[in-house]
């Protein structure tokens, strides 16, 4: 991957994830690809019954260079940087994916140009998600799909649970020794 600073990982709570398991469809194989064993997107994937892949750089999968041998919608949220390449490698597999991400990237040329002859959809929610205990976030999230919505743009209500921090962080406390961006 073309960045791993610590600043570019923020982990998903579980209250971010929810909202888009409706939307899947049961029998796929989802994969994970910037999420480890104990990523909201895996846990809760699975205990709504879904078949889970993960991967994730720190653990020698680099989404850039590894894929699964099988799959069918990609759902994770990718590191803050690279949105351009990354969203080119999602749409270079040609199957559907919903990725978290800031609403601030709409302000940029990339989904723009990305999409022009695809269809963007966007889950939007009406709060912000929370990915630390300070409840100071600067900025939208929602997810940015192609080929799962039943249409273009829906908005969806957010249960933020405050203080409620993703399970990942004990993943790379156990990599790295410290808990990152856990503010």
């Amino acid at each position: 991957m073309k960045s791993t600073k610590e600043s570019n990982e923020r982990y998903t709570p579980r209250h971010a994830v929810l909202p888009i398991i409706k939307y899947l469809p049961s029998e796929a194989v989802i994969w994970c690809p910037f999420d480890t064993d104990n990523s909201e997107f895996v846990l809760a994937l699975k205990e709504h019954g879904f078949k889970v892949v993960h991967s994730h750089i720190l653990t020698g999968k680099d989404f850039f260079d590894y894929e699964p041998e099988y799959w069918d919608i990609i759902v994770s949220n990718p590191p803050f940087g690279n949105k351009k390449e990354i969203f080119e490698r999602c749409l270079s597999f040609r199957k559907p994916f919903a990725l978290l991400m800031s609403n601030m990237w709409l302000n940029d040329a990339a989904p723009c140009r990305l999409f022009k002859d695809r269809e963007l959809q966007l889950l939007l929610f009406d709060r912000r998600v929370q990915y630390n205990k300070l409840g100071r976030i600067p900025f939208g999230s929602g997810y940015y799909c192609h080929k799962i919505l039943p249409k273009q743009i829906i908005f969806e209500n957010l249960q933020v649970v405050k203080g409620e921090m993703s399970r990942m962080h004990m993943d790379m406390e156990r990599l790295f020794g410290k808990t990152a961006n856990m503010e």
